[in-house]
């Protein structure tokens, strides 16, 4: 029978210097979170398919990996962390008055079409801060998104904030069915300008409204962008979705990081539970957001506890592939040495090989074969990166350093 030796599409194995390269990554963005006053929680790898059911607005059934338990209860793979979060702190939090940060790190499972090419589990870190309404609380997260990109070794990166209230007020407006708004909005997040254009004019609505709408694709850009978007403003609630937007880059400013964002009133977003503001991180090197996030003031009151909240995820993925596109090196700890030695210095070997790790020193101990030359064990250093080797031999009582080639590193 032939040997598995390969992965399942849409999945791979990290190893070896990747994977340091993951660990530090991941290191970094929770010791922002850290800073900030987040707590870290884990939530399980399968649910109820209910906590992800269309009501939620979270990810489409279809794409969802789903099996049955021994009661015949259907449970998915989580494909998306903010309605186990979401859950989680209904559970644990729901006599908390006072604002609840939460962060995470974990793997989530979409079973994407094949010609995608996307990967189908996906490590994202993000955070969640729940119970706070206030445009403080979208300037927090947003800063610390920015924040963790930045610790992360990114440089070249920017958040677009769109805010679907906007886009709801607009739609109220206009009297809109859901159907119809479904297809509006898909066709204003591809930026699909006649396609919206035509889906309008079928509306018969007044021609200010027709203008608007089709106008929502190309109304991204600078913060100078909202003083058109307030002058479209055609009731109060779009009148306020932008004012919103007004304060919160004001108070970005306040943290110093106002250059870092820009803003799309056509970014609708993918979750149907986004009903504030929304955002997403983008930089060259990946052809998807590396960051999504949002407020979503109505899923916590579907779990029992009715708080507004905001948050964001990371894509640890399309992080890495950008800083590797970079050409951003992100310094990884390794190991320091091979420890080699002959046989009869054994004790020898183990004793200074525990001294030298309680010093901090990360070294392999390995005993030497008559039968491999010292170049054999060189080029296995330089393979695995080994800097040096300490070499113990039964003719000699001192450790003898070798170095490897720094070239062949």
């Amino acid at each position: 029978m032939k040997q598995l030796l390969h992965t399942p599409e849409g999945v791979r194995d990290i190893y070896n210097a990747e994977f340091s390269r993951k660990l530090v990554i991941e290191d970094r963005i929770r010791s922002v979170q850290r800073s900030y006053g987040y707590s870290e929680l884990q939530t399980p790898t399968f649910e109820f398919f209910d906590i992800f059911n269309k009501e939620r607005g979270s990810v489409a059934s279809r794409e969802m990996y789903k099996f049955f338990d021994r009661e015949g209860n259907t449970l998915v793979l989580r494909p998306d962390m903010t309605p186990p979060v979401a859950r989680c702190a209904a559970k644990y939090y729901m006599d908390e008055p006072f604002p609840i940060r939460l962060s995470y790190l974990a793997g989530t499972y979409i079973n994407h079409s094949s010609y995608q090419g996307r990967l189908k589990e996906s490590t994202v870190q993000g955070a969640e801060l729940i119970g706070d309404a206030s445009c403080d609380a979208d300037a927090e997260i947003i800063a610390l998104t920015i924040g963790c990109l930045l610790k992360a070794g990114l440089r070249d990166f920017q958040v677009d904030i769109g805010q679907v209230d906007f886009f709801k007020g607009l739609v109220e407006e206009a009297g809109l069915d859901e159907e119809t708004e479904e297809q509006l909005k898909a066709l204003i997040e591809d930026k699909n300008f006649f396609g919206v254009e035509e889906l309008v004019r079928e509306q018969k609505l007044s021609d200010r409204l027709t203008e608007i709408f089709s106008r929502l694709p190309e109304l991204f850009g600078s913060a100078d962008l909202l003083r058109t978007a307030k002058e479209m403003a055609v009731s109060e609630r779009t009148r306020a979705a932008v004012e919103r937007l007004e304060d919160l880059y004001r108070i970005l400013g306040y943290y110093g990081l106002s250059d870092y964002v820009s803003f799309d009133l056509g970014m609708l977003g993918k979750y149907k539970y986004y009903t504030g503001i929304i955002f997403r991180g983008v930089t060259f090197g990946t052809g998807e957001p590396i960051v999504s996030g949002g407020r979503y003031d109505g899923l916590m009151k579907q779990f029992g506890k009715d708080a507004p909240a905001v948050g964001f995820s990371i894509s640890i993925d399309g992080l890495m592939s950008a800083l590797s596109r970079q050409k951003i090196e992100i310094e990884t700890p390794g190991t320091d040495c091979l420890l080699l030695y002959d046989g009869q210095k054994q004790e020898a070997a183990i004793e200074r090989a525990s001294a030298l790790r309680r010093a901090g020193k990360n070294l392999q101990l390995l005993r030497k074969q008559d039968s491999t030359e010292l170049q054999e064990y060189a080029a296995y250093a330089r393979r695995n990166h080994l800097k040096e080797i300490l070499y113990l031999s039964a003719e000699d009582d001192e450790i003898k350093s070798i170095q490897t080639e720094e070239g062949d590193l």
